[in-house]
């Protein structure tokens, strides 16, 4: 059942295993939209500390309904050391006062909505991920992956388009994560079915 109000992910049974993960986000540089959970046996609430490397200049953009399988990683990029150098040391770590050269601005990492992460996907800096993508388990993402496009792999590659570029299309634009909690509710049958025509015509 979906509950937004609620802490955790609401089943039959508590499961205290998932969490909505908006709930516990504290750094102002990660955002997570309605809905997306954390799957974790041991303290999902823990995600930003311990799925996420950096986050101190750089921004994690997380949409809504997304299913983040257990021990995902996203590593932003001011975990990168600079390169430009003769050496790529972090002498600012441990020295006072230490300037580096002007880098420009961070980069971000950017998932859509409805993306399903699989386990211990890694994710890398500056990468976008489109709505409706599925990563596959242990895949490590170093590219933009297009909406509704399923990779894998390390690097990931290209598996397949989940529905033609016409129902993407259309996906796209209907954007039913978008809609208000009822519609949603009235219309699940539509959206976890896969006629684009009851979709587009949802109430």
């Amino acid at each position: 059942m979906i509950n937004n109000n609620s802490l955790y992910v609401t089943y039959p049974k508590i499961v205290k295993d998932m969490v909505f993960l908006k709930h516990f986000i504290h750094n102002p540089n990660i955002s997570v939209g309605d809905y997306t959970y954390y799957h974790e046996d041991n303290y999902p609430e823990y995600f930003e500390f311990n799925n996420v490397r950096g986050g101190h200049s750089s921004k994690l953009i997380i949409g809504k309904f997304c299913q983040i399988a257990t021990r995902t990683t996203f590593i932003l990029d001011d975990m990168n050391h600079d390169m430009r150098g003769f050496s790529t040391y972090p002498f600012q770590i441990f020295q006072e006062n230490f300037i580096l050269p002007t880098e420009g601005d961070r980069r971000k990492i950017v998932i859509g909505n409805d993306v399903w992460f699989c386990t211990n996907a890694v994710i890398m800096p500056s990468v976008t991920i489109g709505d409706g993508a599925i990563i596959g388990a242990y895949s490590v993402v170093t590219k933009d992956v297009a909406p509704y496009t399923i990779v894998a792999g390390n690097s990931a590659r290209i598996i397949r388009q989940r529905f033609s570029d016409n129902i993407i299309e259309e996906l796209l634009t209907i954007q039913w994560w978008n809609w208000d909690y009822d519609k949603i509710i009235r219309n699940i049958q539509s959206i976890i079915g896969a006629d684009i025509s009851k979709l587009r015509n949802a109430m």
